[in-house]
């Protein structure tokens, strides 16, 4: 598993950071909850040389990474992420002989992730994190869906703003049958009407963290979650996936329903066409 003849369950990632480009790894590792005590676990994390068994407290999100070897210290140099994953896992998949293949990425700036402002950016195999004050010459490509689980039907807008700030429009309805499946929907009917270099904007954390972090750590375990289930609408996934190829895509967030111009015209056309 991974490179370097399987002594290391490594992968490459390009990582660019301001002007530099540097190479990041994302380890894979196994997880295994080998005991629990009043909601306190012991779990085991191995790679191909060594293993560590940390403890974690569902309660207080306390994590312990006892040990000094190789596998402790890159557990503890990225013990936020590691903690992240623990936090994020449901309480149904805390049990005694549960077992995880699960991936860090070494050195990953979560604040810079999380902070809602900034642009990230998918480059021709390179991810990375901009201010969104930094200025872009790119066409702009808002999207949002309106999706009436009553009626099982929904639509989505897209919307292109040119640099000179000219407007076109188009609507759709849509074929998922759920809010965050139109909202991907509407993402993935914007990279195929338009191609090129292209800056996204969404209202929805789905699309967004989906396509530039969850992606990276569900292809390495075969589509799994934290939970050990799969991954939803893995079809679409893939296929935005590639649509971001070969091409520089920014992705950035608008907060639905907060007078946000763009954000509201494709709602509003967005609810005219699911109503039609």
């Amino acid at each position: 598993m991974g490179f370097f003849d399987g002594i290391r369950a490594y992968v490459l990632l390009q990582l660019k950071i301001r002007k530099e480009v540097i190479v990041m790894m994302v380890k894979q590792m196994q997880l295994e909850i080998i005991a629990e005590e009043n909601d306190k676990y012991s779990i085991r994390i191995s790679d191909d040389m060594d293993q560590v068994v940390i403890t974690y407290d569902k309660q207080t999100k306390d994590l312990q990474i006892p040990g000094i070897n190789e596998l402790a210290g890159f557990l503890s140099n990225n013990k936020s992420q590691f903690r992240g994953i623990l936090h994020n896992k449901k309480s149904e998949s805390y049990y005694k002989g549960f077992k995880l293949d699960v991936s860090i990425i070494d050195g990953k700036d979560i604040s810079k992730f999380k902070n809602r402002d900034n642009i990230i950016i998918r480059d021709r195999g390179k991810v990375f994190v901009e201010p969104a004050c930094k200025s872009s010459n790119l066409p702009e490509l808002y999207t949002d869906a309106s999706y009436d689980e009553r009626l099982n039907k929904g639509a989505y807008c897209v919307l292109r703003k040119e640099p000179d700030g000219s407007y076109e429009a188009r609507e759709f309805l849509c074929e998922s049958q759920d809010s965050n499946s139109a909202e991907l929907e509407a993402v993935i009917k914007a990279l195929e009407i338009y191609e090129g270099d292209l800056r996204v904007l969404t209202d929805s954390q789905y699309v967004r963290k989906g396509i530039t972090e969850w992606i990276i750590h569900w292809k390495l375990n075969n589509w799994h979650t934290a939970n050990g289930t799969k991954a939803k609408n893995i079809s679409m996934w893939k296929k935005l996936d590639l649509l971001c190829e070969n091409r520089r895509i920014e992705f950035g967030y608008v907060k639905g329903h907060n007078n946000h111009f763009e954000n509201e015209y494709c709602d509003l056309m967005a609810r005219i066409k699911r109503e039609s």
